[in-house]
This record gives structure tokens, sequence and C-alpha cells, in this order.
């Protein structure tokens, strides 16, 4: 059973940085972080491939940097510049080299202003 676990949430003011992590107890092809604001629906953030290729949201791009740690089933959602309309649950989304997705149990990030 593939588990994924995120940590590092939290409540920051508007402007300050945050670094979660996700670690995956096995090797994926893929591993990103999605979103959900209260009464919206979960939407992309990003994604890092096994080759490192990356892609982000628009609304993202330029402030948020996902990469892979040491192991590399480990990747880390470097979050600098926050906003309040960034205040979501983020959710650590893997696929495995069979496209089948994971999901972790999610983490809180409150942005005040």
């Amino acid at each position: 059973q593939v588990q994924l676990v995120e940590s590092g949430g939290g409540l920051v003011q508007a402007g300050a940085s945050l670094r979660p992590p996700c670690a995956s107890s096995e090797s994926m092809f893929t591993m990103g972080w999605s979103r959900q604001a209260p009464g919206k629906q979960r939407e992309f953030v990003t994604y890092i491939s096994s080759g490192g290729s990356t892609n982000y949201a628009d609304s993202v791009k330029g402030r948020f940097t996902i990469s892979r740690g040491n192991p590399r089933n480990t990747v880390y959602l470097q979050m600098n510049s926050l906003k309040p309309e960034d205040t979501a649950v983020y959710y650590c989304k893997a696929k495995d080299w069979m496209n089948r997705d994971y999901w972790g149990q999610g983490t809180q990030v409150t942005v005040s202003s």
C-alpha cells in the first residue's frame, strides 16, 4: 500500500514562506501537489516528473517551486510570497508507473492578511 505523508503546513502572514515536504513510501513516476480552498474544488498546483520536468498552475508560477529531495521519493514545495488566496488544504499527489493516482491526507496552509 503506497503511502504519501505531508507535513509543514501552518498559519503564516502574507508575504511569508513555507516549505512542506511530501514523502512517498515507494518510487513514483510523478509527484506533486493540489489544493482545495474552502467551498472550492480541488485544483492542480504543480508536479515534478521522475526526469525532473515540472509544471505549475498560473496562479503560483514565479512564487512556488517543487523539487526532489534525498531520497528522491521525497518532494518539497517551496512557497514564497504567500497570499491570503493561497489558503487551502494542500494535498500531495503521486502517479505510479502504472498510471495510478495516490493522495496524501493533506496539510492546512492558512495565510493571514
